[in-house]
């Protein structure tokens, strides 16, 4: 653990961007239904049903790689017969994109309004034909799992849209026959996504390299005098899928956080804040346009002994200590211990895990007993909301833990990321002072990269031994 930091001035190294886009291939689908059809079994489901949105597509994806785009999608999966998956007029054709034997099924009220709606059957006459009929126990997946705290039974609170309930409890007769399976996705233990393959893994490295990188080229570009518009264009955006609105925010905007860019003009002691997701991936950054605590009010010009070294103190710990075995409540406690005075305002939790979509749950919370497993893809995503004019600091990375079988295997299919890996593993021990467990693997290109003050990008906080 680092007794001491400070801001130096180092050389942020080029760590790269991929060359190679990985994919999921078709029997890793294949293989991931199957895994959630005996899961269903397993839990007494006759069949299971998967719902997604525009922006509830991640359980729907993970099985079939196809990710609604303007409507919504439903799967159907029963045992001994083929998938079948309701789309709207226009996902149709996009549906395409999955590499699934599917049986694609036009459902038209899953469409847009005003668009056609006579050409499909009723939907309690599609699922018939999916094969559900009454007296079954269905399991529905949506994206949200409930508690006692939230309902009074949780098994059977469901977030999907609620014709779609009405219709599925005429069919099958009793209410109390649908349940919510949600876990079987989503659990932070024990969830079908909560553990990746190397494929998986290094589909995330990708977008982890390119958000990385976008916010990487605003903060090492950005003046003051541009507009935030001006600024984000530095990012040099992709057109990949994105996993959230990026955000990008200044002055009295920036204390909204999860403000989209504006035309506003960027002020020298501006407060600002920027984060950019993809699927996979999301890297954030908040802290001052300034040079250095002198660009301050006078009253905040101790911002880097109040709140960024004690964050990073913080930050140092947490990445020390992180690694397989090690329970989620530990990484709580670490936490605690540096900012748990209510100045920080660490309200979330201190770290999530990640997939397709930006959080997918959490083991890291008070007392937590799930230990971080290989495989897992985290955030490290520690918030202090401070409410003050201190406004915040912040360092938002993905890493991925992975035992020594697992990392063989990305080094053997994908050297180059592997490359990048290491490269960063070597930055954040050498040049920030932090020392990783073998098993911890960096995504971002700004590893633990914290330059307090974006008008100084290169120099950024280290620990010191």
């Amino acid at each position: 653990m680092a007794n001491r930091v400070e801001l130096a001035e180092l050389e942020l190294p080029e760590f790269g961007l991929p060359t190679v886009q990985p994919a999921i291939p078709l029997e890793t689908y294949e293989a991931r239904i199957k895994a959630v059809m005996t899961r269903a079994s397993a839990a007494g489901y006759d069949a299971l049903l998967v719902y997604g949105d525009r922006e509830h597509f991640a359980n729907l994806a993970y099985l079939t790689g196809y990710d609604p785009r303007f409507e919504e999608a439903l799967l159907i999966l029963l045992p001994g017969r083929k998938p079948t998956l309701l789309l709207g007029n226009e996902g149709m054709g996009y549906s395409g994109v999955s590499p699934v034997n599917l049986n694609r099924v036009l459902y038209q009220s899953f469409s847009l309004l005003g668009q056609p709606r006579g050409d499909s059957p009723l939907l309690k006459d599609i699922l018939k034909a999916a094969g559900l009929r009454g007296g079954q126990r269905l399991g529905i997946a949506g994206w949200k799992s409930f508690d006692q705290r939230e309902a009074s039974d949780p098994a059977r609170a469901l977030e999907i849209p609620a014709f779609i309930v009405e219709v599925l409890t005429e069919l099958v007769g009793d209410r109390d026959r649908l349940y919510n399976a949600t876990d079987i996705f989503m659990h932070p233990s024990t969830g079908a996504r909560a553990i990746n393959d190397v494929d998986q893994l290094a589909y995330f490295e990708f977008a982890a390299a390119h958000t990385s990188q976008a916010v990487r080229q605003l903060i090492f570009g950005v003046e003051a005098g541009m507009s935030e518009f001006d600024a984000v264009a530095l990012m040099r955006l992709t057109g990949l899928p994105q996993s959230c609105h990026l955000m990008f925010s200044s002055g009295e905007r920036a204390a909204l956080g999860l403000a989209s860019p504006s035309l506003r003009r960027l002020q020298a002691g501006d407060p600002v804040f920027l984060a950019y997701g993809l699927w996979g991936a999301l890297n954030a950054r908040g802290g001052w346009l300034a040079r250095d605590a002198d660009d301050l009010p006078a009253a905040l010009r101790d911002y880097l002994d109040k709140l960024v070294a004690p964050y990073f103190r913080a930050i140092v710990e947490w990445y020390e200590a992180i690694g397989i075995g090690v329970t989620g409540g530990e990484l709580q406690r670490i936490i605690e211990s540096h900012l748990g005075d209510p100045f920080f305002g660490i309200g979330l939790n201190p770290g999530h895990l990640i997939h397709l979509d930006e959080w997918l749950h959490s083991p890291i919370y008070a007392n937590s007993e799930i230990p971080l497993r290989s495989g897992m893809a985290i955030q490290v995503d520690v918030i202090p909301a401070t409410h003050s004019p201190y406004h915040t600091t912040n360092i938002e990375d993905g890493i991925a833990l992975a035992d020594k079988e697992l990392r063989l295997a990305f080094w053997q299919k994908y050297p180059a990321a592997w490359d990048r890996i290491q490269h960063r593993r070597n930055f954040m021990r050498h040049a920030l002072g932090i020392k990783l467990k073998p098993e911890v693997l960096p995504f971002s290109n700004m590893p633990a990269y914290l330059p307090p003050f974006s008008l100084s990008p290169g120099r950024t906080m280290r620990a010191v031994e």
